[in-house]
């Protein structure tokens, strides 16, 4: 789900202006059409109606687009739902498109109740007095819903740094300390550039890369964090901890015994991961620098464990 395509949310009197302008070069445009007309109420009702049609196209174009360039909530998968409850409040989200959706409902109305009154008006004072009613009761609807767009706007910025995961894709997640190895492993193997740096720290956001296999593709994604509990996790973290529940179909565990992180906390860690109810892989990181009798030690532990990247690669993940 690419949330970088929700639209830029501006403040009311940006719609009202847009719509106006737009309005008053139609008018310009029907002025000069309408030399034809053989009387002037009849060119005054052709100006009006035509203006008061561009302002409500306008302002309906703008409150759909809002609406649709976010995601359904009601469709989005488990991940994306408790992605958004964490980071947003759920229900002012929902009630805010709501409120934008209404408002694209209530400026037809407001239309057709003057398209009808000038339709069937017979006089010309009458006529402009309806134009500024209608400008009047149009310009209340943007203001009205002003501290939802406000909050739409907020809402957009917050989701355009959600990671974008692939639904669908088979998925594996890649855990671990900070420093032990996950973001190589990730750049070894997809074609993902990950930051690496030599010291320890919490991965900056959430890396994704995808690895090419025989019939499909498969997703890889980078979750910095220690699994510590929910409501004390950090913004990155708490994505991680979502990705690896939601998401994965496997995770990747990485051990660095490169003394970095005591092995007593990373077989502790390995145990919550386990506790996510996924199948889990263990990686011995860093064995180039490693005594072999560290590795072989470590081995006869967890028989499991893969020591060269290149057998993640041939596993089915399919």
């Amino acid at each position: 789900m690419d949330f970088q395509k929700i639209k830029r949310v501006e403040n009311p009197d940006f719609y009202l202006d847009v719509a106006f302008k737009r309005a008053k070069n139609k008018a310009d445009l029907a002025r000069s059409e309408s030399k034809k007309m053989k009387t002037r109420l009849s060119k005054s009702k052709n100006i009006e109606l035509q203006r008061l049609s561009v302002i409500k196209d306008t302002l309906q174009s703008h409150f759909e687009k809002i609406v649709k360039s976010f995601p359904s909530l009601d469709d989005m998968s488990e991940f994306y739902k408790e992605m958004i409850k964490n980071t947003l409040d759920y229900a002012t989200l929902k009630k805010s498109l709501g409120a934008v959706n209404s408002a694209k409902l209530v400026t037809g109305d407001i239309f057709r109740v003057y398209d009808r009154k000038i339709k069937r008006c017979q006089d010309l004072k009458k006529i402009n007095d309806y134009r500024r009613e209608y400008y009047g009761r149009i310009s209340s609807i943007p203001k009205r819903i002003k501290k939802e767009l406000s909050y739409l706007e907020n809402a957009r910025k917050t989701m355009r740094k959600y990671p974008n995961i692939k639904e669908g894709m088979p998925t594996i997640c890649i855990a671990g300390f900070p420093n032990v190895g996950k973001s190589t492993l990730l750049a070894k193997l997809t074609t993902a550039k990950p930051e690496i740096n030599k010291y320890p720290f919490t991965t900056k956001g959430v890396n994704v890369g995808y690895m090419e296999q025989k019939y499909d593709k498969v997703q890889f994604v980078d979750t910095p964090g220690t699994l510590n509990r929910f409501d004390k996790m950090n913004y990155i973290e708490k994505i991680a901890y979502l990705a690896m529940k939601y998401v994965a179909d496997k995770i990747v565990y990485v051990f660095d015994l490169t003394e970095e992180y005591p092995l007593k906390d990373q077989e502790k860690l390995l145990k919550r991961v386990k506790g996510l109810d996924k199948e889990v892989v263990i990686y011995l990181s860093k064995t180039d620098i490693l005594n072999k009798k560290i590795v072989d030690e470590f081995t006869k532990k967890h028989e499991d464990v893969i020591i060269d990247f290149k057998e993640i690669k041939e596993m089915d993940f399919i």
